[in-house]
């Protein structure tokens, strides 16, 4: 809808760090991924945009099988060409085309499996990376323990959902010496609210994209209301925190801590992927500690209207057109 296709999109892993078989890397038994639920805003909700993936025009463009020698499968796909690239691949394509001194600023919004395996696979890769914004972490100091959002693993009521997932990544990338900011759970939780961005777009509601976000938040709003299986939604409102911080305005009156912090990972899921505050053996990271709430979501909905940055292509049916008559 941007009438551009120049933005590579990378396959994850599927796995977390350790978790895959060693005679077969493309399998597994991922006992961290297990906590994602398959409906009720797991994946099929998120695979699908809550249903609303049926109303956007289907692309032409077709992947065929991701399997590639190199990265541990059993043969090559028949048509490389129609191989979606893994997005290890994506960074080593992005740092290889990086001119000299030249920098890249990475955002996460999800487990640091991927941001691991980068670092892991080339140990140059951290002095390419200026800054690093992750939105995840829940923190506990000696008896000042908070209580996570991991809904689906009852025995491990204090960690955050990301840091879960892959908690050795997470280990990994933590104790880097890269420039973090990290975006915690008590920071994400004051800007988690449904009905202030809602309110917000109805007022104003000039592009498509904001037509559209509409629409999808009014959907999990009403299954956030409605039924219980549905009542973690509103976790998922705080990962847009990390764009918005990562581009740094003033009016949002941010401020950060230096805070010495390390992640749990010793192979027990009942304390796996806590984010301790350690003075002795922590690595110091910037932690997101305010924000002015009103100014972020005011920035939101502005953002989400500026017609110099919405869609170039009118509607889904020029859309259509375009892809059928070349």
């Amino acid at each position: 809808m941007m009438g551009r296709d120049d933005i590579p999109v990378g396959l994850g892993e599927f796995f977390a760090l350790n978790q895959t078989y060693s005679f077969f890397s493309a399998v597994g038994d991922c006992k961290y991924s297990r906590a994602i639920p398959g409906g009720a805003g797991g994946f099929i909700d998120c695979d699908t945009l809550f249903g609303l993936a049926r109303d956007l025009p289907r692309s032409p463009r077709r992947y065929t099988a991701n399997m590639d020698v190199k990265f541990g499968d059993i043969r090559n796909t028949d048509h490389p060409e129609l191989r979606q690239p893994r997005a290890q691949e994506i960074w080593q394509n992005i740092s290889n085309e990086l001119k000299p001194g030249s920098k890249v600023t990475i955002l996460t919004t999800g487990p640091l499996t991927n941001m691991a395996n980068f670092l892991l696979s080339n140990t140059n890769s951290t002095s390419k990376i200026e800054h690093l914004y992750i939105v995840g972490g829940g923190f506990n100091e000696g008896d000042n323990v908070r209580q996570g959002n991991l809904f689906t693993f009852p025995s491990n009521k204090n960690a955050e959902f990301h840091m879960f997932l892959d908690p050795y990544a997470a280990k990994q990338v933590i104790a880097t010496t890269l420039n973090i900011t990290l975006i915690p759970l008590n920071v994400q939780r004051k800007a988690s609210s449904f009905d202030k961005l809602i309110k917000g777009l109805e007022m104003s509601k000039e592009t498509p994209e904001a037509v559209f976000m509409h629409r999808l938040l009014t959907t999990m709003e009403h299954l956030y209301r409605s039924h219980h299986v549905y009542n973690h939604l509103d976790m998922f409102l705080g990962e847009v925190l990390g764009a918005v911080i990562m581009i740094d305005r003033p009016e949002l009156r941010s401020k950060t801590k230096l805070i010495p912090v390390r992640v749990m990972a010793t192979g027990d899921a009942a304390t796996d992927g806590w984010t301790i505050v350690d003075h002795e053996k922590g690595n110091p990271l910037n932690i997101l500690e305010e924000i002015d709430t009103a100014s972020y979501y005011r920035d939101i909905v502005t953002t989400l209207n500026e017609k110099v940055q919405s869609a170039v292509v009118a509607n889904f049916s020029e859309q259509k057109q375009s892809w059928t008559h070349p």
